[in-house]
């Protein structure tokens, strides 16, 4: 089943963020573009490499009115002394929410049951709550923050421009199409 349009499900969680321990819950979720971003553990290996991509790019995420928060099973404890240990973590500016019960994790459909581990999965989250973008990778294979820039933005110009659509590639200020009748077979 698909979470597309589907509003983000109540939870309540810690997370480590900016040197303290913050509750997070589904309303900070609202009011504002988000992106929920799954990843399996701390202390690993292609997951520092993504956060620290999602940190180089965080400026332009929060010029665009987005929050970015990085989910995994660990606890917010866990979050704080890697964070404390790696450069690339440390560059992390962004909450980084402890899911040691999988609640969020069952919630979006990214748990791996048999490991306690999240799939890389990633949401972004209009502010009325709803999913609009979702995406879940194989363990083995990194995001990268950049296109998800650019998913962000496209999601942000539908939301504005109801009856437009955004074709493959578009980036801001180039062309969208009008669905119609006359576009039919002319693409």
């Amino acid at each position: 089943m698909s979470l597309i349009n589907t509003e983000v499900k109540p939870f309540n969680a810690t997370a480590y963020h900016n040197g303290d321990f913050v509750e997070v819950s589904d309303a900070d979720l609202k009011g504002k573009w988000s992106v929920v971003f799954f990843y399996p553990a701390d202390f690993t290996f292609v997951c520092p490499t993504e956060l620290g991509d999602l940190a180089d790019h965080y400026e332009e995420f929060k010029k665009l009115g987005v929050e970015i928060y990085g989910v995994s099973t660990d606890t917010h404890f866990t979050h704080k002394a890697w964070h404390d240990s790696s450069d690339t973590i440390r560059k992390v500016q962004y909450p980084l929410v402890g899911d040691p019960t999988a609640t969020l994790a069952r919630n979006f459909g990214v748990l791996i049951e048999e490991e306690g581990l999240a799939l890389r999965g990633t949401f972004v989250i209009n502010p009325e709550g709803q999913i609009k973008v979702m995406e879940v990778h194989d363990n083995g294979i990194g995001r990268n923050a950049g296109e998800l820039l650019r998913k962000v933005r496209a999601a942000q110009h539908i939301a504005a421009n109801p009856n437009e659509v955004c074709p493959a590639n578009w980036e801001p200020g180039a062309e969208t199409l009008k669905p119609s009748l006359d576009l039919v077979g002319k693409i």
